[in-house]
């Protein structure tokens, strides 16, 4: 039995929708609706019944009221960048939110408000006519909301903070239909839980963001290493980390060297190990904060000045592979990690794999949970494999290899991880995410959306 009817029921109800909709409604065959359902991890194969294109908060209020009437399920598709596919559902209706990416910078104020559909790269532009940035995705196509409600991890995170700790305001469209600011002033609570906590309390249709005078031109790059040098490389990153000013932010990358008239050809289509990442201070001083790393002599070096909404973009992974994440927090890497790493980095297959190791601490350290509910933040890095993939063959070995590094890292490991990068592995794990603040946000949960409307997404319970 419907909870609220605000739809006409039956065979008419959809042809209803349809009416109300800006967008449209899109059935199984349309072009429109199969591109909806491509999303970035090619393993992801589910099938709604339709899907409600919205290009305004209102059709999001109607969309939703449709799915309770008829009780189906409901997901949110933005970006599409959901390891665990949250963008789609089974025989339920997806709401698409990707006409919906208004942005406005207001620099006075250094505020920037973006539309739920909006995805990084669309951000990183906005702000960038204004010299102004704030923390968003290494990969510029993810979407800003989905990114945003799971923590925000980004190359200015260690100098500003993770995205979620840099949103002051969003609307959200309610389980039963109402649209509701959330601020400090407005539903605190609610805000505090939307820092991290993840989609699951209602349709965040726009967020306001703090920005920060950066650019338009940063020192950042990349630089490129055979694998033979893979311990000392990795050494010398967690040293310059652990002692680096929050204005370095660099990871260290296990992948596949590209075949680029810049790389030396010995190199091509080899294992090769890479630090990549920017100076987030006066240009000029960015030389001399790589030092350490270009120091060591690479075979191939980008870093240098170069536009930043350039380099947010520079990286972006390829989309249409099968993929499988997974992630763990270590408080450092001695050299013992740096082995047990650099032996099961050797197993990767050959492509756009890779292992990805993040350095934290800065500004994400500093930020505690009064203000966002993510655990884990005294981490000192983040080791996040990415696999890669074209046969479904291979599904299982590769999400295996995932696994292992995990379980090499169990002697370090914090016991928590980054929520946005887990993909479908169970409540313990993201419960693990907020720790001590897991009570309070399921509490949140119980108060705006009590009849578990928003059950798709990765809940807190």
């Amino acid at each position: 039995m419907p909870l609220i009817s605000t739809v006409t029921s039956g065979a008419s109800g959809i042809d209803e929708l349809r009416f109300r909709l800006q967008g449209g409604v899109h059935e199984p065959g349309d072009a429109y609706y199969e591109d909806t359902c491509t999303l970035f991890n090619a393993m992801i194969d589910r099938r709604p019944r339709w899907v409600a294109e919205c290009v305004a908060v209102e059709d999001v209020v109607a969309a939703l009221a449709f799915a309770r009437d008829h009780d189906l399920p409901i997901a949110v598709r933005a970006g599409g960048h959901s390891v665990a596919g949250l963008s789609l559902c089974d025989d339920g209706l997806v709401l698409d939110v990707r006409g919906m990416v208004d942005i406005e910078v207001d620099a006075d104020r250094r505020v920037v408000r973006v539309g739920g559909g909006a995805v990084w790269a669309d951000v990183d532009r906005a702000t960038q006519a204004h010299g102004l940035a704030t923390t968003g995705g290494r990969v510029s196509t993810t979407g800003v909301a989905g990114l945003t409600l799971g923590g925000g991890s980004g190359w200015l995170e260690r100098k500003h903070g993770l995205a979620c700790d840099n949103l002051l305001a969003a609307e959200l469209v309610s389980w039963d239909g109402r649209i509701v600011r959330v601020s400090t002033d407005k539903n605190p609570e609610l805000l505090w839980a939307l820092r991290g906590g993840g989609g699951s309390f209602g349709v965040v249709t726009a967020l306001e963001l703090a920005l920060h005078p950066l650019g338009p031109e940063v020192f950042a790059g990349v630089a490129l290493f055979d694998t033979a040098r893979a311990h000392e490389v990795l050494s010398t990153f967690r040293d310059t980390m652990n002692h680096a000013p929050d204005e370095l932010s660099l990871s260290c990358a296990f992948i596949t060297a590209p075949e680029d008239d810049d790389v030396p050809t010995r190199l091509w289509g080899r294992p090769a190990v890479a630090i990549l990442g920017m100076w987030a201070g006066a240009v000029d001083e960015g030389a001399r904060a790589l030092a350490p790393i270009r120091g060591l002599g690479p075979d191939a070096d980008f870093f240098g000045p170069t536009g930043y909404a350039d380099f947010q973009s520079s990286v972006d992974d390829p989309p249409g592979y099968r993929n499988y994440w997974t992630a763990e927090n270590v408080v450092d890497l001695p050299d013992e990690a740096i082995d047990a790493l650099v032996r099961r980095a050797a197993e990767l297959p050959a492509g756009p794999s890779q292992l990805f190791i993040v350095a934290w601490g800065g500004a994400v350290a500093g930020i505690g949970t009064e203000h966002s509910p993510l655990a884990g933040r005294d981490a000192g890095f983040i080791v996040h494999p990415l696999l890669l993939w074209e046969d479904p063959s291979d599904d299982e070995r590769n999400r295996a290899l995932a696994r292992a590094f995990r379980t090499d890292l169990r002697p370090w490991s914090t016991g928590v991880t980054y929520p946005n990068f887990l993909g479908d592995e169970g409540s313990q794990r993201m419960r693990a995410a907020y720790g001590t603040s897991t009570e309070r946000l399921a509490a949140v949960k119980a108060d705006w959306d009590p009849h578990g409307v928003f059950r798709t997404h990765q809940n807190i319970q």
